[in-house]
């Protein structure tokens, strides 16, 4: 059978790859020996999984592949950032970003190719909607990059709403998080989100990983123009709902919030920012917005976002100002348009 025929085993949950044993009239703890195989020791073929007979192998090989596909390309910023273009879905392809950073190395991995959520701010949403990832894109994209073996950090912050593709995010954090697995805590694990509340309670109640909310302005009218989402899911009821969950322990919540100049950056957008989250255990990330074609916004100065971020601080809501990196090579927030612009 072709290898595109074939379906990937990296990406399935264990009962999964049960289910995959058992189609091939292979024994149940066979799932066991494929897991630890591929998210453990990282096998590219199944060849190379041995515990398992070589007509077992030749079975599984039937229906079967790893499913691991390299990057088609590799973009490397000034700054050491690096940026992987990968086949996506429908002939879009996305993209993962590596940020090494002293002892972290932390990976920002897509969910969708393009996005429905139409931010006016982000290059992904300007695309429109091509798909969502399934949970074996959204690993490969984690095991498929050279320095996979130094990552500390997994963000699903790239292209796409990770709560539009609920199952497949979830299925990937299973993988990441689960003892067969690749057993990482799950505060390592960061899921932004633009507030889907749906999907997000659904999130937070079966996972412990970390959460960012995407909020870029405190005031309803002026956060629909820039996010048409606030019509949906308003960001005080966003707020509002997980205010009801405990942050302060075991896992973390935060607040992006992307500075314009002259549009969100002046005290009374600060003092309405500090009264939206005084009842939520969060901390607010200040971003700087990064240039995107035909876009009139600009960035706040850096003055004015210390200012912000002194005066939200003054008000008990901890904020920092993010380190922005790999602007040179659009790989920085909002930049990701699932094209390469740059090979190296």
């Amino acid at each position: 059978m072709a290898e595109s025929n074939l379906q990937p085993l990296a990406g399935m949950t264990l009962a999964e790859l049960e289910n995959a044993a058992a189609t091939c009239s292979l024994p149940r703890f066979t799932a066991k020996q494929l897991a630890r195989r591929i998210y453990v020791n990282r096998a590219t073929s199944i060849d190379e999984i041995t515990e398992i007979s070589k007509v077992g192998r030749e079975r599984l090989k039937e229906s079967f592949s790893i499913g691991l596909t390299s990057p088609k390309a590799e973009t490397v910023s000034v700054d050491g950032t690096k940026k992987y273009l990968f086949e996506g879905v429908g002939g879009h392809d996305v993209e993962a970003v590596y940020i090494p950073d002293r002892d972290r190395a932390t990976l920002c991995v897509s969910s969708q190719a393009g996005c429905r959520m139409g931010c006016k701010f982000c290059m992904t949403g300007r695309q429109g909607f091509h798909g969502n990832l399934s949970s074996s894109q959204i690993i490969n994209q984690v095991l498929s990059i050279p320095d996979s073996a130094k990552l500390t950090n997994i963000v699903f912050m790239g292209m796409g709403e990770p709560m539009d593709n609920l199952p497949e995010v979830a299925k990937a954090i299973e993988v990441l998080t689960a003892p067969w697995g690749l057993a990482w805590s799950p505060k390592r694990i960061t899921v932004s989100s633009i507030g889907k509340l749906d999907t997000l309670r659904t999130l937070i109640e079966t996972t412990r990983v970390n959460i960012a909310i995407s909020l870029h302005s405190p005031f309803p009218s002026e956060r629909e123009e820039l996010m048409p989402v606030e019509k949906a899911y308003p960001a005080r009821k966003v707020i509002e709902a997980l205010g009801h969950y405990d942050f302060a322990h075991q896992r973390r919540l935060s607040v992006e919030y992307i500075m314009w100049h002259g549009l969100n950056d002046d005290d009374s957008h600060c003092d309405a920012l500090a009264r939206l989250l005084r009842n939520v255990d969060c901390r607010v990330n200040l971003i700087r917005f990064h240039a995107i074609p035909d876009s009139p916004l600009r960035s706040a100065t850096d003055e004015r976002m210390v200012a912000f971020r002194d005066r939200l601080n003054s008000k008990g809501v901890v904020a920092t100002i993010r380190a922005s990196r790999g602007e040179d090579i659009m790989a920085a927030c909002g930049m990701l348009a699932g094209k390469n612009n740059q090979t190296q």
